[in-house]
């Protein structure tokens, strides 16, 4: 309908004045068939986002029941419960208070000789026998979970258990230093070779994560993992973004989140379960970042880049060859108005080169939105990494609680989508904060089961809207001369509660509950 009053209007003489990008794209196609294509380009890229995000979760499980391994008992023909039962003391009050505790102990052995035990027919342990640390390793039951993850492998249980988190915070200072590189890449050499590269050092340090055998090559393959992180995705959806009509934004925005992110990070974990390798795993979701090597010649650079780089006629022929897929006629004179705006647009922008960042903080109300976005996305990103992670907690079934968590992205996208315009951004931003610390106080209050998953994942529901919400919130705020600098500050800050996430999980090592607590403590602080 817009189209057309611009048409009669143009025919009157009356046309509107092409000033910038957002003007001429309904006259070369604002959500035709090229953008539908973009919008499809985007599937392997998103499942890239997810699988490099959520793929260390799988790698580095761990069962909750392990014990101490006792080479004496293995010249025996007893079951696991049996050895458990001889060699095993019970658990101590403290280890009883940590996540998915077991009656027995899961870091001590009794310090005594089995065989002359076992030869005098005792088949059950006294209790007053002495007690040390585990001294030959530890045995693990794979029944829920069916494969060795590194984590397993390397036994980073009891003293070493904290290894898990410090090779996640890892992974996210890769992605503080990714930020860097390709964020100057992007800007300087354009964001297709930065889409590119990025992925391509995804792909190299992932499938180098399969020949890892110690903490410290795993925590430099997943350093170099990380450095690709968001901008493998990121790049290209700020392209699919720029060329859809900013009518249709918010619900591209979201529904490439709802179907694509929900449907890659759902399958995961039955990737995980089917292939029940973590060296495999690690190489098979390297797969969807080969896309990217064809990128140039099925992606297009974007225009917005093109302009203020100068080279105005290399954004007006790819307009022009928009308009021809989709089915369009622009007349010429539209294009040498809009070069022409360009170009004066460029002359006036030149003085806009010295804006930094630093002048979001030289006025008031400026630094007080630009603080008030860095706290948003810090708890946002905290308490998201944290529901996440927390998903090792709820469940035995950790393959369906995490797969049945991720499905909240589509309601999540449909949700915004049908009223994120309507609404607006701070009321739904402020019921999606109060959702998941409402439903993560009631998950702290039920006992563990069923119950409590399905209040974590009404929860996840929460934080999927509200991260879904600071995606765009940042754009819309800061002022154009600085609006790429101030988003790569956010989201390099929001890359400190990324490194501290892991750890929020790691207090489940001496009280359960006190990763709820915190995540519904941040999650109140958010929505004041």
């Amino acid at each position: 309908m817009t189209v057309m009053v611009e048409s009669v209007k143009a025919e009157e003489g009356e046309r509107p004045k092409i000033e910038t990008f957002d003007d001429i794209l309904p006259y070369v196609g604002e959500a035709s068939r090229y953008q539908w294509f973009l919008f499809i380009m985007l599937l392997p890229f998103t499942f890239v986002y997810a699988f490099l995000y959520f793929t260390q979760f799988f790698i580095t499980l761990l069962p909750a029941e392990h014990w101490c391994t006792v080479p004496e008992l293995e010249r025996w023909n007893l079951t696991d419960k049996q050895k458990i039962a001889l060699s095993i003391p019970p658990a101590s009050s403290e280890e009883l208070l940590a996540e998915g505790a077991t009656s027995f102990s899961r870091c001590n052995m009794y310090n005594v000789n089995y065989t002359d035990i076992l030869e005098s027919g005792i088949r059950e342990a006294d209790p007053s026998w002495p007690i040390k640390p585990c001294q030959y390793g530890w045995t693990f039951n794979h029944t829920m979970i069916p494969y060795k993850s590194i984590a397993v492998e390397l036994e980073w249980v009891c003293d070493h258990a904290f290894l898990g988190s410090a090779a996640q915070s890892a992974f996210f200072v890769g992605s503080i230093l990714g930020g860097l590189i390709f964020g100057y890449i992007a800007d300087h050499c354009g964001r297709i070779p930065a889409l590119v590269a990025c992925n391509a050092v995804g792909f190299i340090a992932s499938v180098g994560t399969a020949f890892c055998n110690s903490f410290w090559s795993f925590c430099l393959a997943r350093l170099v993992v990380g450095t690709s992180f968001d901008n493998c995705f990121n790049v290209l959806f700020i392209i699919v973004i720029e060329y859809v009509g900013p009518k249709y934004r918010t619900l591209v925005a979201n529904m490439s989140f709802g179907l694509y992110f929900a449907a890659a990070s759902s399958l995961l974990p039955w990737i995980a379960y089917w292939i029940s390798n973590w060296r495999i795993l690690s190489m098979v979701t390297a797969c969807p970042m080969v896309v990217a090597f064809v990128g140039p010649w099925i992606v297009p650079e974007s225009a917005r880049w093109y302009i203020t780089s100068g080279r105005v006629d290399k954004a007006i022929e790819m307009l022009k060859n928009f308009a021809k897929v989709n089915g369009k006629e622009v007349k010429q004179e539209i294009f040498d108005e809009f070069e022409k705006s360009c170009k004066a647009m460029n002359e006036k922008d030149q003085s806009h080169n010295q804006y930094t960042v630093l002048h979001l903080f030289k006025l008031p109300r400026l630094g007080r939105i630009t603080i008030m976005l860095i706290i948003y996305w810090l708890l946002m990103v905290w308490v998201f990494d944290g529901h996440v992670w927390n998903m090792k907690l709820l469940d035995p079934d950790v393959f369906t609680s995490f797969s049945l968590a991720s499905l909240t992205e589509l309601p999540a996208a449909v949700l915004l989508a049908l009223f994120l315009d309507r609404w607006g951004r701070r009321w739904m931003g402020f019921a999606s904060m109060f959702l998941c610390g409402i439903f993560s106080f009631v998950a702290i209050a039920t006992p563990s089961g069923s119950t409590t998953v399905a209040m974590a994942i009404i929860a996840r529901l929460g934080v999927n809207i509200a991260a879904n919400i600071g995606f765009q919130y940042a754009a819309e705020m800061l002022p154009t001369v600085v609006r790429a600098q101030g988003v790569s500050l956010i989201h390099i800050i929001g890359y400190i509660a990324h490194i501290l996430g892991p750890y929020i999980i790691y207090l489940k090592n001496y009280v359960p509950c006190r990763p709820w607590i915190l995540l519904v403590i941040l999650r109140i602080t958010e929505t004041r």
